[in-house]
């Protein structure tokens, strides 16, 4: 069973559901994307009998789907398990005695003002302790950067309340943890029937600086899939044997650091990568992630690593530097902005300003060269952004 929202439904994972007639929530945005029909719809109620029966699998494309499943799904074990993993806070007390010296703490936003920010160990990061997409997400490594990041949380708090539900990002409480050194993963996996975990994902992020919390980069390939997958798996068994989940699909965000010891940041459940970022399967491994889910398939990871070079794949966020005030911004320039790499796969544009990005590129890197994904993150792209007159 299949729940569509937006922002933003991937072509590929339509073509998908339509190949392998996967029952959709009939919603606006299933409705919006049927114009030809080729989805099957149900109703609300086939949605809400098919997980009370327990004789289905669930997926959503979206983080806004989840206020949905809320509403009309509160009391199952389903939503339970959606609303532990989203409340970062909660789940940091499930894992606890997995990490007995790791801390952190929650504080509602209108304590924030009193906050002796002197007593905390730094580097810490903040941000909502229900979350989503890097929103509201600082971090801070002294003393003196705390009253900026304070009006920085202050400023933001309108535009999390505007642009997502409170089951999707609620900045009325926040959580503060100690920061994880090490290099940041973002895994997709699902625990099948018997509850376990199978990884179809692991990408690492690459980011233009220590203090960067932005998700513009994302990488795979044979040396990260070869490194992490032993430990990323442990991990998900033992967050598996807490919870006793199954036929269940996740996005999990962590952080490895120099002594291969594997920390999360977050879960976000019953979905994979956001917006379409999970659709690098495809190409760098030859994954239909949405088919394996639904067909309880597991990679042979052993062939796949075998068989691949050291080509790296990797997906672009496509968005305007930090501070670009949207009203300013006319058009982008996708055909210059596609020919400054040597091997790009597929864009996909984005209806910008709606939507706070302008689209995503997958493209290939010979030989694990980065030089092209790190001169996009330190671009200001003014060569492909068009601006209005003034």
């Amino acid at each position: 069973m299949i729940v569509l929202d937006e922002p933003y439904v991937s072509r590929y994972l339509v073509d998908t559901i339509v190949t392998m007639d996967l029952p959709v929530l009939r919603n606006a945005t299933s409705v919006r994307m049927n114009t030809d029909g080729r989805m099957r719809l149900v109703d609300g109620a086939e949605v809400v009998r098919c997980v009370h029966e327990g004789d289905c699998r669930m997926y959503t494309n979206s983080e806004h789907a989840i206020g949905w499943i809320a509403e009309h799904l509160g009391e199952t074990d389903l939503a339970k398990t959606i609303a532990l993993f989203k409340d970062k806070a909660a789940f940091r007390k499930l894992i606890s005695g997995l990490y007995p010296t790791f801390f952190f703490r929650s504080v509602p936003f209108g304590e924030l003002d009193m906050l002796d920010v002197a007593l905390l160990p730094k580097p810490f990061v903040i941000k909502p302790a229900v979350g989503f997409f890097s929103a509201g997400v600082h971090v801070v490594r002294t003393d003196e950067e705390w009253t900026d990041v304070l009006d920085a949380i202050k400023t933001g708090m309108e535009d999390i309340a505007a642009g997502y539900p409170p089951e999707v990002c609620d900045a009325g409480t926040f959580i503060i943890e100690e920061y994880i050194e090490g290099t940041e993963l973002a895994v997709d996996a699902y625990f099948n029937a018997q509850g376990e975990p199978v990884v179809l994902n692991i990408l690492a992020h690459l980011f233009s600086s220590v203090d960067d919390v932005d998700d513009r980069v994302y990488l795979t390939s044979r040396k990260i899939v070869a490194e992490q997958l032993a430990p990323v798996t442990h991990l998900l068994r033992r967050i598996q044997a807490l919870m006793g989940i199954t036929n269940f699909p996740l996005h999990i965000e962590l952080r490895v650091n120099d002594d291969g010891k594997v920390v999360p940041i977050e879960v976000n459940p019953l979905r994979f990568a956001g917006w379409c970022t999970t659709d690098i399967a495809e190409y760098a491994w030859g994954i239909n992630v949405y088919r394996f889910y639904f067909e309880g398939m597991v990679p042979d990871w052993d062939r796949l690593l075998q068989e691949v070079g050291d080509d790296v794949y990797a997906l672009l966020v496509v968005q305007p530097p930090a501070g670009t005030v949207p009203e300013t911004i006319a058009g982008f320039d996708y055909e210059t902005f596609v020919a400054g790499f040597s091997e790009p796969l597929e864009l996909r544009p984005v209806e910008y300003p709606r939507y706070p990005v302008f689209g995503f590129l997958f493209t290939r890197m010979k030989g694990g060269v980065l030089s092209e994904a790190e001169a996009y993150l330190r671009s200001d792209m003014q060569d492909v952004i068009r601006f209005r007159e003034r």
